[in-house]
């Protein structure tokens, strides 16, 4: 595998190109409306991590040997709807921050009428340019199905639901692990599944993505759990202990932080696991599963 500072500068290029396409594709939409647009913006080219984008893309990549302008669609459009959620995650209805990627929240910025509008906009024009920009219907259409299917009522918005019901309430492993499968783990197989569909990947390719999305996604929120027990706002980027004070339901609070990175580190293991017919070629996906499993922000 390669060196950490070597995957580190990777990730690092990923997430530049991406923010180029993020930006040329939102100064492309000249009909929008100023406020809206400046609101849409801010979050949307906030300083984040770009790590769901750069899944689309490796997958792509080791399908098809390089990444494709299919691939660069699917990776803005699926940056658009982990925007458009943290914009609505962040509003007083739902967790009620004020810090997101280390700056104040849209509706901190802006107000929370702008904000939830911003959320709205994104949300709908990650479907209008899969939908416009992809010359192959079977793609676009695969790639629709794909991403509304891990964000919406059965995917992601179910577990914001039903993390929502579980506050202050006695709970156990079952909810916990619905709660992180559809609101976070779904949106990172979808990630692995774009990418490969982007590049026309065989059936038994994406059932192996899959699986390996799904793992790395489920191993991300364990962490994301842990950091907010351990971490700093400075070092997060977003308030730390606010899990503990709005009394939501994590590994840390069910099992303890010591049993949370047991189980971090045998899903990221498995998640490994299932590359394993990909040979060395998929080296940079098991790079960034245990990039996610160890990191500090």
């Amino acid at each position: 595998m390669a060196c950490v500072s070597s995957f580190t500068t990777r990730l690092s290029q990923k997430r530049d190109y991406v923010n180029g396409l993020l930006s040329s594709t939102l100064d492309k939409h000249i009909d929008i409306n100023d406020d809206l647009k400046k609101a849409m913006a801010y979050s949307l080219e906030s300083p984040g991590k770009r790590v769901r984008a750069a899944l689309v893309l490796w997958c792509s990549e080791l399908i098809g040997g390089e990444s494709n302008s299919y691939a660069d669609t699917a990776a803005v459009a699926i940056e658009m709807v982990h925007t458009y959620s943290l914009i609505h995650d962040d509003l007083p209805a739902m967790d009620d921050d004020d810090l997101r990627r280390g700056r104040a929240t849209c509706h901190v910025a802006f107000n929370e009428a702008m904000a939830i509008l911003a959320g709205d906009a994104l949300l709908t024009m990650a479907f209008e340019i899969l939908a416009g920009e992809i010359d192959n219907p079977e793609i676009s259409s695969k790639l629709i199905l794909e991403l509304s299917q891990a964000s919406g009522p059965a995917g992601m918005i179910a577990g914001q639901a039903a993390d929502l019901r579980a506050e202050n309430v006695v709970s156990d492993m079952k909810m916990l692990e619905y709660i992180h499968l559809n609101k976070t783990a779904k949106m990172f197989k979808a990630a692995a599944v774009m990418g490969a569909i982007s590049a026309n990947a065989d059936s038994k390719q994406i059932k192996a993505l899959s699986e390996y999305g799904m793992k790395i996604g489920l191993g991300f929120q364990i962490a994301d759990d842990i950091l907010d027990v351990c971490s700093s706002s400075e070092q997060l980027g977003k308030t730390a202990g606010k899990d503990e004070k709005a009394g939501k339901l994590t590994y840390p609070s069910l099992i303890g932080l010591e049993q949370s990175r047991v189980i971090a580190e045998r899903i990221t293991n498995q998640a490994v696991e299932s590359l394993a017919n990909f040979g060395e070629r998929a080296d940079v996906l098991r790079e960034l599963a245990l990039t996610l499993l160890n990191r500090t922000k």
